[in-house]
């Protein structure tokens, strides 16, 4: 079994691998991230290697077969592009570089699907796309893990993760069982979202497997559609409206959300509610790993989410 050093494990993402490692019977040694100041500027690699926090951490990690980085700043819709820049570009650079000093060790960054923005399809490559600040660090902090730890980084990206007490499953629960729950037709586009376990199980077996990893790993489809996504979070069926309406609404939000920085991430929010985004085949699924949690899964999620906002509701009326 593994050494594993899990930065963040006590947020959303980084508690669920952390589990996940436990289980598996890996040790797993929880570490606190360093703290990052804002910064207005794209940091270079140069710079980065030479921060006085880079030996600090490189001792702190020694004898660790690999390090998942969790930590970071998850909000999608701050505009706070310097102090997401200093969570999510510079802190996976500055444990990279930590990782560099120590041949062998792996590094399993975690990003996010949303550095590839409205492309087509989400994949692996190294197209990238920063539609809001979140993105843009997001996408910088994948350039700068793998330029300082090159051959033994691994940037993995999720799409939405979803969990009972996340935010944006509560959100799209509500909408999904409201009578504003809608998709553009034929509402059988793929729908990139995943189930928290089943990230954490990847993330898992990415820092442990004895392949060897390419640079970029997507998450698979979960198999889910527009028309399915909402039907599982709201328990009901969605409306389906025209595609081309749909679109030009979209046109729209992403007008306003260009305009308005605060408004782009929930304008993106809307696109892939409503006209979902493709997925390639992941690497993933290639080296044998399975996703831990399925449809039913997802049902359960969606009664659990609406059981809490009726008791809530419940609650506010007393």
């Amino acid at each position: 079994m593994s050494r594993v050093v899990v930065l963040g494990a006590s947020g959303f993402v980084g508690n669920a691998v952390t589990a996940d490692l436990q289980a598996d019977g890996h040790e797993v040694v929880r570490l606190r991230a360093p703290r990052i100041s804002p910064t207005t500027g794209a940091p270079s690699a140069a710079a980065v290697r030479d921060m006085p926090e880079v030996p600090g951490l490189a001792a702190a990690i020694a004898g660790a077969a690999a390090v998942v980085n969790a930590a970071g700043d998850p909000d999608a819709s701050s505009t706070d592009l310097a102090g997401l820049r200093a969570a999510n570009a510079v802190l996976p650079g500055v444990v990279a570089a930590a990782v560099a000093q120590h041949p062998g060790m792996r590094l399993v960054q975690i990003s996010s699907a949303v550095v590839q923005g409205r492309q087509p399809t989400l994949d692996s490559g190294p197209a990238l796309e920063g539609f809001s600040a979140y993105s843009r660090s997001k996408a910088e902090g994948e350039r700068l893990a793998l330029a300082l730890a090159p051959g033994q980084c691994v940037v993995y990206r999720p799409p939405s993760v979803h969990a009972a007490d996340r935010r944006v499953t509560r959100m799209i629960a509500r909408i999904a069982s409201s009578p504003l729950a809608t998709v553009a037709t034929p509402g059988s586009q793929p729908s990139p979202q995943a189930l928290l376990p089943n990230v954490a199980s990847a993330v898992a077996f990415l820092a442990t497997t004895d392949r060897t990893v390419p640079d970029v790993v997507a998450h698979p489809s979960e198999g889910l559609t527009a028309s399915s996504t909402m039907e599982l979070l709201g328990g009901r069926r969605p409306h389906r409206i025209p595609r081309a309406l749909a679109s030009g609404a979209c046109g729209l939000l992403r007008l306003a959300g260009g305009r308005s920085p605060g408004l782009a991430a929930n304008a993106r929010r809307v696109e892939l509610l409503w006209l979902g985004q493709a997925q390639a085949p992941s690497w993933l699924t290639e080296a044998g790993w399975r996703p831990v949690a399925g449809t039913d899964v997802w049902a359960d999620l969606g009664r659990q989410v609406r059981s809490q906002r009726r008791n809530n509701t419940t609650f506010e009326e007393k």
